[in-house]
């Protein structure tokens, strides 16, 4: 498979965050990549970071315009694409999510993201939580998906490839992170996966992302890496290297599910920390 990832920045302007994201993908697309990948709310700035329940204007269906015009683009490419969008799935019930889009142009499936982020950002007042780690079937390739936050949470990766994913791509809207080059490469490692983190980059509003998207192998190496301008990063990902990794490590076989109830525990009957 030829992975693509489109590292780039988005305006206060929907509609022309639309238009330069499919004149990107028109200029990925001349690699011909087998999937693009675009960063969490290509088409809006990262408007979580307000307090202003205006924002939830900006949400709209999957087949609002944003949308509509990466079908086009997979359509007119005969490509996947990863788009993430603010959803509205119906009045008063909104989504994080990844809408997998196929070479025909048509909606594949959705990743709705299972952890909004409430930290630095306020997400948590406009979205509602997701419920499942689906995985999509890209060719040869079983495909898991995880958004920005998901990525600190190890059993987020972990549930996507025990559903049988070889490749987890990761929309982001990050700003500068700790540990983040470490925390993808653990996540590729741990899992037997390929890891593809695509962020933001430039000044949204009041935060800056610092992009850093990349590929990483079952191994846990980078292949590729972007900097911290817009660009759009690929490479030629191999299925076996992912059999190979899983055999000469098979953390898959070495897992004790029945030990780890602790993790699944609801929070009030975990033991209270120290004061």
């Amino acid at each position: 498979m030829r992975l693509s990832l489109i590292q780039m920045n988005s305006a206060d302007e929907p509609a022309r965050n639309i238009e330069r994201t499919c004149e990107l993908v028109d200029s990925a697309a001349e690699a011909k990549p087998d999937l693009i990948v675009l960063p969490e709310f290509f088409n809006n700035i990262y408007f979580a970071q307000y307090w202003d329940t205006k924002y939830i204007d900006l949400a709209e269906p999957d087949d609002g315009p944003a949308i509509t015009a990466m079908k086009e683009k997979a359509q007119r490419h005969g490509c996947h694409i990863v788009a993430t969008i603010f959803e509205l799935d119906r009045p008063g019930i909104y989504y994080d999510t990844a809408i997998v889009i196929d070479p025909a142009g048509e909606i594949a499936g959705k990743y709705r993201k299972v952890q909004p982020a409430a930290v630095q950002s306020l997400e948590k007042i406009f979205f509602r939580y997701g419920a499942h780690f689906p995985v999509f079937q890209l060719g040869r390739w079983r495909l898991g998906i995880n958004i920005c936050y998901d990525t600190f949470f190890p059993e987020s990766a972990r549930c996507a490839a025990l559903g049988g994913a070889e490749l987890i791509v990761v929309p982001f809207a990050a700003p500068k992170q700790m540990l983040w080059r470490d925390v993808m490469r653990t996540r590729a490692f741990d899992n037997g996966v390929f890891f593809a983190p695509c962020n933001k980059v430039g000044t949204e509003g009041e935060w800056t992302f610092p992009g850093g998207s990349m590929i990483v192998d079952p191994y846990g190496e980078v292949v590729v890496e972007a900097g911290d301008g817009e660009e759009t990063i690929s490479a030629e990902i191999e299925l076996e290297k992912v059999v190979e990794a899983r055999r000469r490590y098979p953390m898959f076989r070495d897992r004790r599910p029945e030990l780890y109830g602790p993790i699944c525990a609801n929070t009030e009957d975990i033991p209270a920390a120290r004061p």
